[in-house]
């Protein structure tokens, strides 16, 4: 990428808080709930990662320079908090929480990573032009958020092609919209706003 736009280091930052708020405090507490034997909290975690494995296909879809992972970026932002607030029985359960570490970082993280994806949702709308041209995928203004998941394919898969990660990521995505359209479809009509079955 010879040439900058003023805004690349907070494409950087983006990327990096995506790392804490999105991969690694969430593993932390699936870990800690998984210790607490938290059913209902680590219920919240794996929903919340399926969700939010939307992000890691967007990162693939990205190495490949394919424009389809603007979208699936942007729709990530907008889909994790819903998976973080929607269940009605799982906020019940956080709310009747002792107060305690557990429960703060929690609380904190569902917060700081709603707030976080919100603002990422809401500056991510003007590069939805570079989902739907392919001249503008050439410029800077696009190219700019390639530059991390190039440097990821360098440091994880450098001796695999871009259009081969590329194609993992469409696998990826195509199972992501068949396992979304099974839940709603099937889950969300029976049990509405309770994720746990009873």
């Amino acid at each position: 990428m010879d040439e900058q736009v003023w805004f690349q280091p907070w494409v950087w930052l983006d990327y990096k808080l995506a790392v804490l708020f999105a991969a690694l405090i969430p593993l932390v507490l699936l870990i800690w709930a998984l210790f607490r034997k938290q059913a209902t909290l680590t219920q919240l975690l794996i929903i919340y990662w399926r969700v939010a494995s939307l992000l890691g296909i967007t990162v693939y879809l990205l190495i490949a320079a394919w424009p389809v992972g603007y979208l699936t970026g942007f729709l990530a932002r907008i889909m994790i908090p819903l998976s973080l607030w929607f269940w009605a029985d799982i906020n019940e359960e956080i709310e009747d929480q002792p107060p305690g570490a557990f429960k703060l970082a929690l609380t904190s993280w569902r917060w700081a990573v709603s707030v976080y994806c919100g603002i990422g949702a809401l500056v991510m709308i003007p590069f939805l032009s570079c989902a739907f041209s392919g001249a503008a995928l050439r410029t800077p203004f696009c190219r700019v958020w390639l530059e991390a998941p190039f440097l990821y394919r360098e440091w994880f898969h450098r001796n695999t092609s871009p259009g081969f990660l590329g194609f993992l990521g469409a696998v990826g995505l195509t199972v992501y919209i068949l396992y979304f359209a099974a839940f709603m479809v099937t889950r969300l009509g029976k049990r509405g706003r309770s994720a746990i079955e009873h």
